[in-house]
């Protein structure tokens, strides 16, 4: 196996182990078995086992780039929100594993939450807020909502509804096959509210 592919293959293999128990519940024997490698490629890589979990959280919220996008669109502010709502399940679709890292860090943080988890969360809450602010400013929302709250909440209700699917699979269809109609009811609820 060659350099790059030894690396990428103890990253995809640690993926869903790290997801399940966390830095500390994963030993390195479990991750070289579960990759098929050499004990030692692990130190060789990535320095040990801390080293590789902060590549895999690198890879994880890596996803996040993309949210740069955003910034440079020229279109309204719902529509700048919808794309959010549409990028972020789009990313929990590709990326399953990381809620499960969102929250294992911010319930039980590692050294890697300062330096890559933290930052990752204040630039999308920080462009959210950005957002929010050029709406208002340009009188698109009601005056008296806290920004903060208002982004917060947006961003609540798409990640509860991923968090919350193990624990939901039999009273709610969270197929892919029912994104367009989340996504809807995601903006109309966060546009409209849910009063008559």
């Amino acid at each position: 196996m060659a350099d790059n592919d030894c690396r990428e293959h103890l990253i995809t293999a640690s993926i869903p182990l790290f997801a399940a128990k966390g830095l500390n519940g994963v030993s390195v024997r479990e991750v070289a078995a579960a990759a098929g490698v050499n004990l030692s490629m692990i130190s060789y890589y990535f320095g040990g086992k801390e080293g590789l979990y902060a590549a895999v959280l690198k890879e994880q919220f890596a996803v996040l780039d993309k949210l740069d996008e955003l910034e440079q669109m020229d279109i309204d502010t719902l529509q700048k929100f919808e794309w959010y709502v549409r990028a972020t399940i789009s990313r929990y679709r590709k990326s399953p594993y990381l809620l499960r890292f969102y929250t294992s860090e911010l319930t039980t943080p590692t050294v890697c939450f300062e330096t890559i988890v933290k930052p990752a969360i204040k630039k999308v809450v920080q462009m959210l807020l950005e957002t929010f602010t050029d709406g208002l400013s340009h009188e698109r929302f009601r005056e008296g909502l806290n920004p903060a709250d208002t982004v917060l909440a947006l961003a609540g209700m798409i990640n509860f509804y991923f968090l919350l699917e193990p624990a939901t699979a039999e009273l709610v269809d969270h197929t892919p096959q029912r994104d367009e109609e989340l996504i809807r009811h995601i903006m109309d609820i966060f546009t409209r509210g849910i009063l008559k």
